[in-house]
């Protein structure tokens, strides 16, 4: 994963990575420089030249150390920024099974959290390492030229450093994954209070909830604390190392001048690229700590790569107006191996047009068949048909430009009210609009609102009544022109008046398209064409309302239990 992102940019970071590594090269010139400084102050000679190609080495090195720097930060952020917009292209292509069991916090923290350490992989990770690699190598190479046991001595001694490194670095790379996890669940907490936050006042429970997330965000420093405390330790043995090669080479050394073997220029030039030495090997353990950091980031987004994702949209050339009939045959399907089945061989007709209603317990499986419609989820078996088709036959875009769905807690986006509106079906006129907004009685609303139809909505609605996000979100899906028209508790929200004429909007919408209800409340169902009682994944009865009062027990216990219910409210209230 992480080439398929670096791959567009390679040339851009063998850009940067030479830029460093000509900027290297030119500090590794400045000892050798210094070296004929040294001499021609011993012999007497002119300074001026060996000074003047001195400063020049170190300010064209500089330089273009700088432009390397540049290219590879402005090159790392191109990077992420390519991470970021696929990650986000594919979650939102998900499957719906996928982001249920799924955490939103900690979806949002692998885009935002774990692609920046993208970055460091692509900077100190990859191409520094690399420069730092050749660097190390020039300079060795050097180092041999000018005295070879002396660089035998800085080997054995930076050897030994490696080896505590070759322990180290992986517990660094175990260290960060784990942080990045602890992150994420930290974002999940408070994803979760966030989206209740209401309950969450009113049940007093900010203390409970701050402490969940406190708990996270504590897993996190932990083992952030770990990752910084490995870290420390591979940089302080490089730190450590240099310096006891210092000490080696200077005592070596030193006899050597003593005893005439080796001159005392040639002694400073070497000391001074070990100490330029420095540079590569403390770039080459950056490099290697980033590395292990950012391939704990890369596993946490490869899990978001792997998953199964849906097509991309595609347009619908020209969609069919016409009432759609669907049937469902044999329909077995349950949420997880571990859960017992949704569904048992649900089978029944629903005709082109007019009303059909499921109505039964909590459990029956109502919604888990609107979700099958929409192929949020795969049957494990049976077949679901639209016009005489299986659904697995159409492309996903075609089968959901035919359905209009209206899910149950009706969800409204943050923005205008006519982003809202048009969210399904962005071509939407004025005129459409207008129209969409008299049959679901919103026309007073937008009156009322002190901009129209370009007032905001508030996060998730707030700024309206749970019953106007319901008929927002009924007129959200008749701009669509669906030919099949799915409601979901759609009336669970309404006073008395407003259920009456959303009802009377549902009969007349069945005249022009296919409307499936599912309803609790079955004063909104009585006068559907045909009613499927479903009770515990299975289909107890069909028939109208009549007919299921007469000849269902179920559905008579339930209508009869409601009804009674109404009677008593309207009682109290007119008393």
């Amino acid at each position: 994963m992480l080439l398929t992102h670096i791959r567009p940019q390679k040339w851009m970071l063998v850009a940067g990575g030479l830029l460093g590594f000509v900027g290297g090269m030119a500090g590794l010139a400045e000892p050798l420089v210094a070296k004929t400084v040294i001499e021609a102050f011993g012999s007497g000679g002119s300074l001026a030249g060996p000074i003047v190609l001195l400063t020049v080495l170190v300010l064209c090195g500089a330089a273009i150390s700088a432009a390397g720097s540049y290219v590879l930060e402005r090159t790392a952020e191109s990077i992420v920024l390519s991470a970021r917009l696929g990650l986000v292209g594919r979650m939102l292509r998900l499957r719906v099974h996928d982001v249920d069991r799924l955490k939103p916090g900690d979806l949002l923290s692998r885009v935002t959290a774990d692609t920046t350490l993208l970055r460091a992989v692509c900077t100190s990770g990859v191409t520094n390492g690399i420069t730092a690699v050749f660097m190390l190598i020039g300079c060795v190479a050097l180092m041999a030229a000018m005295d070879p046991v002396l660089l035998g001595v800085t080997l054995g001694v930076l050897t030994l450093i490696a080896a505590i490194g070759l322990f180290v670095f992986p517990r660094i790379g175990r260290a960060t994954a784990q942080a990045q996890m602890a992150l994420g669940e930290m974002g999940a907490g408070l994803d979760r209070a966030l989206q209740a936050f209401r309950t969450v006042k009113a049940s007093g429970a900010e203390a409970r909830e701050t402490e969940a997330v406190r708990v996270a965000a504590r897993e996190a420093w932990r083992r952030g604390v770990t990752a910084a405390r490995w870290s420390a330790i591979a940089g302080t043995s490089t730190w450590l190392g240099v310096q006891l090669a210092f000490l080696a080479v200077l005592g070596v050394g030193g006899i050597r001048v003593a005893n005439g073997s080796l001159e005392i220029s040639a002694l400073i030039a070497f000391l001074l690229y070990l100490f330029y030495l420095t540079g590569p090997i403390s770039m080459l353990v950056e490099g290697v700590t980033q590395l292990q950091t950012g391939l704990a980031a890369v596993t946490r987004l490869r899990e978001i790569e792997d998953l199964e994702t849906e097509p991309l949209d595609e347009p619908v050339a020209e969609k069919e107006s016409t009432p759609a009939a669907l049937s469902l045959r044999d329909v077995h399907f349950h949420y997880g191996e571990d859960r017992s089945p949704a569904l048992h061989g649900v089978s029944f007709e629903v005709p082109a047009g007019g009303m059909t209603a499921l109505v039964g317990p909590s459990g029956a499986g109502k919604s888990t068949i609107f979700a099958l419609l929409e192929r949020f989820y795969e049957p494990a078996s049976g077949s679901i048909l639209i016009d005489g088709r299986d659904l697995t036959e159409l492309p996903l875009p075609e089968l959901r430009a035919a359905i209009g769905y209206v899910e149950q807690d009706a969800p409204v986006l943050a923005g205008s009210l006519r982003e809202n509106l048009v969210f399904g079906a962005p071509g939407a006129t004025d005129a459409e609009i207008a129209e969409v907004l008299r049959r679901t009685q919103l026309t007073d609303l937008v009156e009322r609102l002190p901009e129209g139809l370009e007032t905001a909505v508030g996060h998730r609605g707030q700024m309206l009544s749970g019953g106007e996000r319901q008929r927002v979100a009924i007129a959200r899906a008749l701009l669509r022109r669906p030919r099949v028209l799915l409601l979901d508790e759609a009336t669970s929200q309404l006073d008395a008046v407003n259920e009456m004429r959303l009802r009377e909007v549902i009969d007349e919408v069945a005249g022009e398209t296919t409307v499936l209800v599912i309803a609790h409340r079955l004063s909104t169902v009585t006068g559907a064409d045909r009613i499927v009682v479903l009770e515990a994944g299975r289909v107890r009865a069909i028939g109208t309302h009549a007919e299921l009062v007469s000849g269902d027990a179920l559905y008579r216990e339930l209508a009869t239990t409601q009804f009674a219910a109404d009677s008593e409210i309207m009682t109290s209230v007119e008393g």
